[in-house]
């Protein structure tokens, strides 16, 4: 089944694009920029990184800088 989109205006020309797409917007919520979310987020990535750091320290016996080094 194939339907038409095309509409024959006051003038007898026919326009093909009489049909408008729905616009609509996209509501991103509190997820962009600094908000509560961003900065709750950054904050529990630093502390995982931070633990981790600690703890390859305690199981290698060398800091971050030696650890490097010995790549």
């Amino acid at each position: 089944m194939r339907t038409s989109t095309a509409i024959i205006d006051d003038q007898g020309k026919l326009n093909n694009f009489a049909i408008e797409p729905k616009v609509y917007l996209d509501e991103q919520g509190d997820r962009t920029g600094f908000t509560p979310y961003a900065e709750m987020l950054n904050g529990r990535l630093a502390m995982i990184g931070f633990v981790s750091l600690i703890a390859l320290e305690v199981f290698t016996g060398h800091s971050i800088v030696g650890v490097l080094a010995n790549l």
